[in-house]
C-alpha cells in the first residue's frame, strides 16, 4: 500500500486550494451549519445529516451518497429506542463495480454530546467534517481528470489498481451518560458490523466493503492552535510519516497560516503537530484513546487516528464553540487532510484541474494577488 503513495510536488501544493471564508463561524458555508447541537435524534441532528447530503448533490454529484440507518436505547432514552443515521460519500474510478475498488476513508463523527445542555462541540468535531468536506471538493475535478486520461490513454484498466475514496460522517459517538463499551460509539458499532455482513459478489476483489478500507482515517478533537497528535499504532506509523512529513513540506513553503498566527502562545510557531516521526520501536506501549476507530479496528481494518493528546482545553466543555476555534490551524488541518488525499489517490499533476466556482476559489485568486502586491511593495 505504501508504494502507491506519490508525494505531490511543490506546484501541487501551492494549488491545494485555501476553503477561505467557507469556515468563518457565523457565515461559512461549509463549517457554520455544523455549529449547532447536533444530539442523535433531534432536529439539529437532521438538520446537519441535510447539510452533508445537500453539500454532495449540488457541490458532488459524481459521489454516491447512502445514509445507513440504526437505533438503540441509551442510559437516558427511557427504553426509547434513539434513532442514529451515518452519512456515507464514496467516489469510484468510473470503470469498477462494488467489491473491485480500496477506498481511503476519511471519517469523523457529527453528533454532539447531550450535556452540558446547547453544547457545540466544534472541535468535536464539527470542525473535522469540515475539513473533509473542503478535502472532498478540493480534489473532485482531480480525481475526474486523472481517470478520464487513464480511459483515453488505453490503461489496461481490467489489472490497473483500483483505488477509490469514502467519506463517512459518524452518527452517536458521544456517551449519552458515561462513557463505557455500550453507552458510546453508537453508529460507528453498527456500521461496521453491517459493513463486515454485507458480501460483495463473487469474484469481487474485496469480499465485504470493510474489507476494501485501505486505511481508516479518523479526524477528532481537531481545532485547536499547536495541537500535538501522536502516533498511535507502529502498523499505520508509515502512514503518519507520511502525513508529517506532508505537513514539514507544506510548512517550507510558508503554506500554512497558523505557523505565523499564533499570537499569545508560548509554543514556537513552526512546532510541528506531529512530533512522532521519528518514534522508535521500544517506544510502543500498546495505548490508544477509545473512538470510533474501535469497532473497524477490532475487524481487522488498519488506522490512522488524527487526535490530539492532550485534549483541547475546551474538550468536553461549553466553550467548545465557534468561538474558541483557532480558524487558522482549522484551515491548516483541511490542507493537510487534502493533501494527504490527493497524494494517496495519486492526483500529481491533476490538482490544477479547473475547479467549480465558488468561495475557495476566490479567496484563493485575491490571497495570490495580496501577495504579489506584497512583494511588489518590498
Amino acid at each position: 500500500m505504501a508504494a502507491a503513495y506519490t508525494p505531490l510536488s511543490d506546484e501541487s501544493l501551492r494549488a491545494i486550494p485555501n476553503p477561505g471564508n467557507d469556515f468563518n463561524i457565523e457565515t461559512g458555508k461549509l463549517l457554520s451549519p455544523i455549529l449547532q447541537p447536533r444530539v442523535p435524534g433531534t432536529p439539529g441532528s437532521i438538520a446537519v445529516q441535510n447539510h452533508f447530503v445537500n453539500f454532495f448533490k449540488t457541490e458532488l454529484p459524481k459521489w454516491n451518497i447512502e445514509l445507513q440507518n440504526s437505533s438503540s436505547k441509551t442510559p437516558v432514552s427511557g427504553g426509547k429506542e434513539i434513532p442514529f443515521v451515518n452519512v456515507i460519500m464514496t467516489r469510484d474510478p468510473p470503470w469498477t463495480t462494488p467489491g473491485f475498488a480500496s477506498r481511503l476513508t476519511l471519517v469523523a463523527h457529527y453528533d454532539s454530546k447531550l450535556t452540558p445542555k446547547g453544547f457545540i462541540g466544534a472541535t468535536d468535531s464539527a470542525a473535522p467534517c469540515a475539513m473533509i468536506m473542503h478535502a472532498a471538493r478540493s480534489i473532485d475535478a482531480a480525481l475526474t481528470a486523472k481517470w478520464e486520461k487513464m480511459q483515453a490513454d488505453g490503461v489496461d484498466l481490467e489489472f490497473e489498481d483500483h483505488q477509490g475514496i469514502q467519506i463517512i460522517f459518524l452518527d452517536g459517538e458521544e456517551a449519552f451518560k458515561v462513557w463505557t463499551s455500550e453507552d458510546s460509539l453508537y453508529g460507528a458499532k453498527s456500521l461496521a458490523a453491517e459493513m463486515e455482513g454485507t458480501a460483495f459478489a463473487a469474484q469481487s476483489t474485496f469480499h465485504n466493503a470493510l474489507s476494501a478500507i485501505s486505511l481508516f482515517v479518523l479526524l477528532d478533537l481537531l481545532g485547536d492552535q499547536n495541537p500535538i497528535v501522536p502516533s498511535y499504532f507502529p502498523t499505520t506509523h508509515w502512514a503518519y510519516r507520511k502525513v508529517a512529513d506532508l505537513e514539514k513540506r507544506l510548512r517550507s513553503l510558508s503554506l500554512l497560516e497558523s505557523a505565523t498566527k499564533n499570537k499569545g502562545s508560548s509554543k514556537r510557531a513552526d512546532s510541528p503537530f506531529f512530533p512522532d516521526f521519528d518514534k522508535k520501536d521500544d517506544r510502543w506501549l500498546g495505548g490508544y484513546i477509545e473512538d470510533d476507530h474501535i469497532p473497524f479496528m477490532e475487524r481487522g481494518v488498519d488506522v490512522l487516528h488524527l487526535i490530539p493528546n492532550p485534549f483541547p482545553r475546551v474538550w468536553h466543555t461549553s466553550e467548545d464553540d465557534g468561538a474558541h476555534l483557532h480558524i487558522p490551524t482549522v484551515k491548516d488541518w483541511a490542507r493537510l487532510v487534502t493533501g494527504f488525499a490527493a497524494e494517496w489517490m495519486e492526483l500529481e499533476g491533476f490538482l490544477n484541474a479547473s475547479q467549480p466556482a465558488s468561495n475557495h476559489d476566490r479567496d484563493r485568486r485575491r490571497e495570490r494577488n495580496q501577495q504579489t502586491n506584497e512583494k511588489s511593495e518590498l
